[in-house]
């Protein structure tokens, strides 16, 4: 986290802070009733983390380590996508964004330092450099009926579709703003810090202040999966519905893990998907947690937990990948035969 900005939000609006993050601004549960109950919200993203990539071979460097299209990661456009080990297994998800002559990668901050571990083992000579942005934007996300409102107020234009972006300029230079996708409409704002304090200030008496559980929340909402340290390695791409969210380019060509991701799409049939699901349990479900099915073999798992949060109205909301056939035709179970029940909402995307 940046320091001043961390400062700054502690200092100025009570901010709890975590060593990496903003925890809750005082009021947790009210920041979390404020993600579903019609308010505009400003969340700190503070627990994601920024990798920068720049050179002349930048984009060919990371066309070959990652499963989206880098040729469609433009100033106005950004996509979701993941980085794999050689066996297809996802080490991280992430957003990629272009600013200036940059790339940057947002992923959970944990995960910063390990995949730049991994990625420099490739980069042999590749005229390119790594290195961890973290501090060097400021991040927060807004959501809320408002949300398009009152930053085209601020910004005059602000992205029409998903995964659109805007680089401001006028009285606010200098800021990238990405619409996420979910409802209620959301976007993503990066900038330096003197600029990222100066519109915080002026959204004050117009959005709530929250911490990072209420945008996990609508993440999770969104069906938009998250690696976390507990779950790398854990699940192939298509496990994480990344197909379905303009994540895995078939056409690209070769990148590491490509191989099994390419025949996972033509020559297998798909068994097990990410779910949407509510569940009551008495301990907080975490990224990583088994799930158990009566309708799964003796010596099959039926699926893990990729995320949970909190749910306002009580339990929790969580995505799951599991067998398909246990999850549409049997029953899931958090963790073992006498666990609670995973109760299947649906996903804002098809699986078609």
């Amino acid at each position: 986290m940046n320091k001043e900005w961390g400062d700054f939000l502690e200092e100025g609006f009570g901010a709890a802070l975590d060593s990496s993050h903003v925890v809750h601004f005082g009021h947790p549960e009210a920041e979390l009733r404020a993600a579903l109950s019609g308010d505009d919200l400003c969340s700190d993203l503070s627990h994601r983390g920024l990798i920068a990539v720049q050179g002349p071979d930048a984009d060919q460097f990371l066309q070959g380590q990652l499963t989206c299209d880098i040729r469609r990661a433009t100033h106005t456009h950004s996509l979701l996508g993941a980085f794999c080990t050689p066996k297809g297994r996802a080490l991280a998800c992430f957003r990629l964004f272009r600013r200036d002559d940059v790339l940057y990668l947002e992923l959970p901050h944990t995960l910063v330092e390990p995949v730049l571990t991994r990625l420099r083992k490739y980069l042999l000579r590749a005229k390119a450099i790594l290195k961890d942005a973290s501090g060097s934007l400021v991040r927060f996300g807004m959501a809320g009926p408002n949300a398009e409102t009152l930053l085209t107020g601020l910004f005059g234009a602000i992205p029409e579709t998903v995964n659109g972006a805007v680089h401001t300029t006028g009285d606010w230079p200098g800021i990238t703003v990405i619409r996420a996708p979910g409802t209620p409409p959301r976007f993503e704002l990066h900038g330096s810090l003197l600029e990222m304090q100066a519109i915080w200030k002026t959204l004050e008496r117009k959005a709530i202040f929250t911490g990072a559980e209420p945008w996990r929340l609508l993440d999770i909402l969104a069906g938009i999966p998250t690696i976390y340290p507990e779950t790398a390695e854990a699940f192939v791409p298509q496990m994480l519905n990344l197909q379905w969210l303009d994540g895995i380019s078939f056409q690209k060509g070769c990148y590491t893990g490509q191989e099994v991701v390419a025949r996972a799409h033509y020559l297998g049939k798909l068994k097990r998907r990410m779910y949407l699901a509510r569940v009551d349990s008495p301990n907080p479900p975490r990224p990583g947690d088994p799930l158990f099915s009566p309708q799964a073999g003796a010596n099959q798992s039926a699926g893990r937990l990729v995320d949970a949060a909190r749910h306002p109205e009580g339990g929790y909301t969580v995505l799951a990948a599991a067998l398909i056939d246990c999850a549409e035709q049997g029953v899931l179970q958090l963790g073992d035969a006498n666990g609670p029940m995973l109760k299947l909402e649906p996903l804002p995307y098809g699986f078609e």
